[in-house]
């Protein structure tokens, strides 16, 4: 085991720096201070041949202009709030409008393209951590934010989240990775195939905001309960897809406890790969890459529509203005925590 520092680049003279955990299968995960950013996962396929299975972009310069928030780690609040503001206490704060002048989406960005501090842990983990300025973009509190990512010799890659806040606030984070099993620059993914432990999906209304209902996902193309490709039924004639553009909907996840659960896994006949994923959160948004647009990336290939999906592990989207989901409000001093893991193995 081993990681190693290098310099990635510079923003505004300050350097960026890519933290790489290497294990002794000769298998990698490197990270990025900017935005605590997962900027590669090198993983040997079923020939023992590398392959890089993230889309992302080989300088700060991609990173800062040309993001979907690939690989990055999103908060306070990840995903959608309806009509950027929700109510803490009776207390109404507006936020930035970020998505069509209407949605705040991602908290506008800040813990994304912030510079966060990092040290190694130990030799397969490193911590990165922000603090987030009370405000910021609308939302209430000095908020202390630490991300410890690790990657050991069992191929898994577990990211362990902890906040506190100095008010009362809304949490929910999550990393924006996009996944190509087949490698960044290898096309479309709608022949993987997955699954997810999920009955009900967070219907949508036309600004991807949920409507309060949970739809059941029977008999519906988002039944993924047992495995199938991506793209088997991505085209249907389906409302809430038409809606989208395709996958872009949060699962709302079976058994949830606040425990560690298997979430669902993904494979690839092509790569021989697969990744099974658990979480201590009660949801999981499932994108298809919708609106990726040929956007240059990694070696300048271009990320084009459905070269990637992202499982982005949360709370559900709209939370703070829906008082029937799971809430994620954090009374202040007190400590939001959660962990993701996306475990790989060759089939």
């Amino acid at each position: 085991m081993s990681v190693e520092r290098t310099v990635f680049g510079e923003l505004n003279g300050q350097p960026v720096y890519r933290y790489t955990i290497t294990n002794n299968n000769e298998n990698s995960v490197s990270v990025l201070t900017l935005g605590a950013t997962l900027q590669s996962i090198v993983l040997k396929d079923k020939n023992d041949e590398p392959r890089d299975i993230l889309l992302g972009f080989d300088t700060v310069e991609g990173y800062m202009t040309l993001s979907n928030y690939q690989g990055a780690t999103v908060g306070p609040v990840c995903n959608r709030i309806g009509g950027a503001a929700f109510e803490i206490g009776g207390k109404r704060y507006e936020l930035t409008a970020n998505e069509k002048d209407v949605n705040c989406l991602h908290s506008g960005g800040e813990f994304s393209f912030a510079l966060w501090n990092a040290i190694v842990v130990d030799a397969d983990a490193v911590e990165f951590s922000y603090v987030s300025p009370d405000g910021v973009n609308g939302f209430p509190g000095e908020t202390t934010v630490k991300v410890t990512f690790t990657f050991g010799d069992d191929d898994a890659l577990h990211i362990r989240y902890h906040a506190v806040s100095t008010r009362d606030t809304f949490i929910n984070l999550t990393n924006h990775a996009y996944f190509n099993l087949n490698g960044y620059d290898a096309g479309t993914i709608l022949d993987h195939v997955l699954r997810i432990n999920a009955d009900a999906v967070t219907a949508v209304d036309d600004f991807s905001i949920p409507t309060g209902e949970l739809m059941p996902v029977e008999s519906t193309p988002f039944d993924f309960r047992t495995a199938k490709p991506i793209g088997k039924e991505i085209e249907a004639d389906h409302d809430q897809l038409k809606k989208t553009g395709g996958y872009d909907h949060n699962f709302c996840l079976n058994g949830w406890d606040g425990t560690l659960k298997e979430a669902g896994s993904v494979a690839s006949e092509q790569s021989g790969l697969k990744m099974n994923f658990y979480t201590t959160l009660p949801g999981v948004q499932f994108y298809a890459g919708n609106y990726l647009s040929g956007r240059p990336g990694k070696d300048g290939k271009p990320m084009e529509k459905r070269t990637g999906f992202c499982l982005e592990t949360q709370f559900y989207p709209d939370t703070p203005n829906r008082p029937e989901f799971p809430s994620c409000l954090y009374k202040s001093g007190e400590a939001y925590a959660s962990e993701t893991v996306y475990a790989f193995e060759r089939e």
